[in-house]
This record gives structure tokens, sequence and C-alpha cells, in this order.
């Protein structure tokens, strides 16, 4: 996006007058040093909160939107805290939640803190207290639902380049999370989907707190990457969210779901494991509950691994009702504004996991591509797959084993999420894009072999400056051309919590996705220059038309009213 088109978003109805407003509150705050110097503070509906200020922007960490989910509140839904007498200094992150398998450098440390539903508010100073409405972006992190954690994203760039409210969140993950036994689905309150009524809280949260930081509790977008992608659509889809945002991003993910049969078997074999037998009453809800939290951390799974138990996302018939594809196909979900897309090597992410933990940390080979190439066969598949994919993707066309993976595995993904877009299309706007900036800083440490292009999870670090991964992700800084493209980007979501169009207005450089092949209709956001691509050749680029054929899952062929 050019200078001049973020000047032309600028001098939209309301935004200008709102901006003119913010800029000239900073100046008198400017000549005033001791209301620089003081703490923002700020009265919610359970207490004060008292943040710090850092660059321009007003940070709040750490605020308790939930009790703590621990003893007999364990695998329930999230009750509000008791209101704090005095002033809450909210300027440390709160705990990460109970995590085993990190992903590799992704996320970490392992933990297993079950008191950890905290969010953190990130402001632009001279909105606190000022009577502002400004748009809120409240963002899910990502890591499959199973670990992760908010205080790696530093929201203070959306929050003033884009003059925005910026919320970040844990939420319960793994077997906390997502947990459906039936002694506890029976007890009479919601169930399964812990960690998406974690999220639904905090949407509540804003609504009666935001305005306080300055924020629109009219003008929420939700959004959030890989796991928080799935998340937000399984929001979308819920009808216990609905009225709770208005705006929604899906980046690099689109979600799956277990059906409520297959988590309850997860659940049951979990319980016998842990010692609590195979029952279903009163008696084994409560050896549950009351199983140390290590025990729980031990059934997860390993470091490099999800154990056998997890589930993910759990159609319960009442949170998220059924399969996401089947929920948008009906119609009857929270119709809103929705930017979707993602990077053009998500693979590299997954092919980087499987190297990091191997022996010595060897590159990945031939052997890996033919065991890649066995998973097309079986009752799910037409007896043909296999021979049909290692056609389009000869082992031969490619510099090493990994780049043909890279291939295959990158473009099943994006061409699920596109299909996803052209059903999302005809009922909702949709911005489509694809992140292709093979440049991007990896977190990754040197592998023999191994290269980590446009990855999946490249682009946070162009929106949250400063991250990269968990514990052992390798810091790293964004040179003058990724730090323009970042710039680019920001604006480009920023514009859509403004307006539901990540230009401002009109239709220049993104255009709505419309589901027309010969149509420029999808933004691949690159160095030097983003390019807006058709349709047609986003599918012929990701071989769409094998994938379509043969997947299963394919929503448009699968979906039913």
């Amino acid at each position: 996006m050019t200078r001049s088109l973020w000047l032309r978003t600028l001098a939209q109805p309301g935004r200008s007058a709102v901006l003119a407003a913010i800029l000239g509150a900073g100046a008198m705050l400017a000549s005033s040093s001791p209301s620089v110097a003081a703490a923002p503070k700020v009265s919610t509906d359970k207490g004060v909160v008292i943040g710090f200020v850092e660059d321009g922007v007003a940070r709040f960490y750490g605020i308790p939107y939930a009790k703590p989910p621990i003893g007999k509140l364990r695998w329930r839904p999230p009750v509000e805290p008791e209101a704090w007498k005095k002033p809450l200094q909210a300027t440390k992150f709160g705990p990460q939640c109970l995590q085993v398998t990190t992903l590799g450098p992704f996320a970490g440390p392992q933990n297993t803190n079950e008191d950890c539903l905290y969010l953190n508010v990130y402001a632009p100073q001279s909105a606190i207290g000022g009577g502002r409405k400004l748009p809120v972006i409240v963002w899910i992190h990502g890591g499959g639902n199973v670990d992760g954690a908010s205080d790696a994203y530093d929201g203070s760039k959306m929050a003033t380049d884009g003059k925005t409210i910026v919320v970040t969140l844990n939420y319960r993950l793994n077997l906390m999370g997502f947990f459906a036994h039936p002694a506890i689905n029976a007890e009479g309150h919601l169930f399964a989907n812990y960690g998406v009524m974690d999220q639904q809280a905090v949407l509540k949260w804003v609504q009666a707190n935001i305005g306080k930081f300055g924020g629109d509790a009219g003008n929420v977008t939700l959004g959030g990457q890989s796991a928080g992608a799935s998340d937000t659509m399984a929001n979308m889809t819920s009808p216990l969210a609905k009225g709770l945002f208005h705006r929604a991003i899906l980046q690099s993910g689109v979600g799956s779901t277990t059906p409520l049969a297959t988590a309850e078997t997860n659940a049951k074999n979990m319980s016998v494991a842990a010692g609590c037998g195979s029952g279903t009453d009163e008696d084994t809800a409560k050896c549950l509950r009351k199983l140390p939290a290590e025990k729980i951390f031990d059934l997860a799974g390993t470091q490099s691994a999800n154990g056998p138990y997890i589930s993910g996302l759990i159609e319960d018939g009442q949170i998220i009702q059924r399969r996401f594809v089947d929920t948008i196909a009906s119609g009857d979900f929270n119709k809103m504004p929705v930017m979707s897309g993602a990077t053009i090597d998500e693979a590299m992410f997954s092919l980087g996991i499987t190297q990091y933990f191997r022996e010595g940390r060897t590159p990945l080979t031939k052997a890996d591509y033919d065991a890649r190439i066995a998973t097309y066969g079986g009752p799910t598949f037409p007896e043909n797959a296999q021979e049909r994919v290692k056609k389009l993707y000869p082992l031969s066309a490619y510099e090493s084993p990994l780049l043909a993976l890279d291939a295959i595995q990158t473009d099943t993904t994006q061409c699920t999420q596109h299909n996803t877009n052209v059903l999302l299309s005809g009922q909702v706007p949709v911005y489509a894009y694809q992140f292709a900036d093979r440049t991007a800083p990896t977190y990754f440490p040197k592998m023999e072999g191994y290269l980590s292009l446009a990855y999946h999870t490249a682009d946070i670090q162009y929106l949250f400056i400063g991250w990269h991964g968990g514990n052992e992700g390798i810091p790293h800084d964004l040179n003058k051309k990724q730090r323009k493209l970042s710039d680019e980007l920001v604006e480009a979501w920023t514009n859509f919590a403004w307006s539901g169009n990540p230009n401002g207005s009109g239709d220049s450089p993104w255009p709505r996705f419309k589901n027309k092949k010969n149509l420029p209709g999808i933004l691949e956001q690159n160095i030097p220059f983003s390019t807006a691509i058709t349709d047609a050749a986003f599918t012929a680029e990701h071989k769409c038309q094998l994938w379509d054929s043969i997947l299963s899952y394919h929503p448009l062929k699968t979906a039913t009213n």
C-alpha cells in the first residue's frame, strides 16, 4: 500500500476527526510533563488497573478476566474474577497456560500453570481517559491450541501506527482447554471447548471495559494466526459469540473440528491412563479434577509431539455446533467482513519442526517424500490419488525432498483456505491474500539443508514487532525492506479494523475477493511491492484442481445444509 493511500484513509469521515483529536490530546500531554510521566490508570468493572507507558503506548499487562480455573473450576466455564479493592499494578504479564508440546522453537517454556487467564491491553497513550472511540483488535495466539502465550505478541505498532486498541490473551490449552469427558459433560454447564469459552469471556470483558481504554466496543475485530485463526472461525460460527465482535481475521488457518464422540473417547482413555478409571459418574469427575497438574502435563504429550488424548476444537453442539464448512454453507453464522490468507510456504514450519527434533537435525530425505505420497492412499482417496500427486510433484523437479514436500503440503493448505474463502465470499466481504516474502527472518536455528522461506508464522513478526517464537526461538530484526512491508501489513490490518476494508476505502491496491477466475482478487504480499493476482493464477500455482478432486474435506464438495 502506498503512503498516498494511507493519507486517503485518514481523510475518511470520522477517522480523521478522531485522529486529529488524538494528536491534539498528545500535543497537550507533551506540554505537561507531569501527565507524560504519570502511569496510566483505568477503572474497570472489577477495579482500578495501573499500567505503564513505553514509546507512546500505554500498556496494561496481566489483567485477570476470570478466576483461576483450578480445583472445582477446572473444566468449567470461566467465572468472573472477584473485584479488587487496591489498584492492580498491571505491569507484568500473567503466567502462561500449561503446555508441554512446544512445536520446536515456536512456544514454551513448558509449564504446569493453571492460574493463567489474563489479558493485556495496548493503547495509544493519548487515548486513555480521553473518551476516544478507537477500533479494537482482539488477537488470539497460535500454537495448535496446545501451546503459545500472549506475552510474545507486542501490539504496540498496531496501536500507534494504526490508532487501534489491541488486546491479547492467554486461554486454556491442550487437555486443560479442550476436553470432553462424559462425566463432566453431564454436569449441566457448557463443556468441551473451555479455551473458546475463555476467548468469549475476553470478548465480554472488552464489551464491558474497553471504552475506558479509549476503545469502541461497537467496533471489535477478532483475529488470530494458525490455531488463533481456527478459534476465530469457531467464534464466527458460534451462536454464543453473536454481537461480541464485528470483523474477523483468519491468518494461516480456517480450522477443523473433532466429532464429540471421538473427543469423548479420547477423554475416557485419558481418564484410564490417569488412574481415574473408565467410569462416567460424579466420582470420576471428582477424580479428574483432583489430578495434579503435573499428571495432566505428562498425559498431554512431549516437547516434540501431542499425546494420544488431544482433541483440539470439539463439535460439542452448543459452542461449536458442527463442522465449520457446514455452518458456513447453511448461512447460519455471525456474518461480518473477513480477511483471510496464508503464506506461500506454509509447510516449511512443520517440516522445520520435523528436522529440529531429528537426531543430529539431519535433512529430510526421499524416504520422507515417499512416506508423504503414501498418505494419499486408503478408502478416503481415489484409487489413483498417489500416482496423480507423484506425477504433479515429481521429486526430480525439485532441488531437494524438502522443497518437494513444501510444495505438496503447502498447496493442500492453501487450497483448503481458498475454498473456504469461496464459501464465505458469497455471503460476506472477503479480502484474500498470500504472504510471499521468502526473505523473512527465521527463529529456527541453522540446520543442514533447511530453508525457511515464507514459512507458516513468518508473517507474525511483521505485525507484532520483535516476535520470534518461544523461549528457544532466535530473536532477530527486520531489515529496511522488511520494515516497509511491515508498515504495509500493519496499515492493512488496522484499516480493516477501522472500516472492514484493508484499503480503508475503495478496491485498490487490495481488491475484494469475488471468486472470479480472471479478475484480480488475491493480494500477494511481497518485497519490493505487493501485487494483486487473479484467482486463476492462484489456483494454478497451488494445483487446486488436483487437491479439490482428491481431498475428502473439500468444503464445496462436502458441505451440506
